[in-house]
């Protein structure tokens, strides 16, 4: 699975989620799908990624959509080590 398929599964996942969907309204969505694709190409890489900052997100908010990406890479079957990488890469 590509990092853009990772982030339209994401994306989807979150404006499914009735309390996180109203972040997304107003967003141009295709620009911040471009942004996660490079956070999550990032993380993939090992690199630090904050995909989600400056939308005033709670930490426990921030958390839940972190918890939606690594499920939709264990979904990916993404190995165990790639999915601890894009963990520690966009925990806060």
């Amino acid at each position: 699975m590509t990092p853009e398929e990772i982030v339209h599964r994401w994306l989807r996942l979150v404006a499914a989620d009735a309390e996180l969907s109203p972040y997304l309204i107003g967003v141009d969505l295709a620009r911040l799908a471009a942004h996660l694709t490079a956070s999550v190409t990032a993380a993939l890489a090992g690199e630090s990624a904050d995909a989600w900052g400056g939308l005033g997100l709670s930490e426990e908010q921030h958390r839940r959509i972190g918890d939606y990406l690594i499920g939709v890479c264990w979904a990916a079957d993404l190995p165990e080590g790639r999915i601890a990488q894009v963990r520690r890469a966009v925990a806060r």
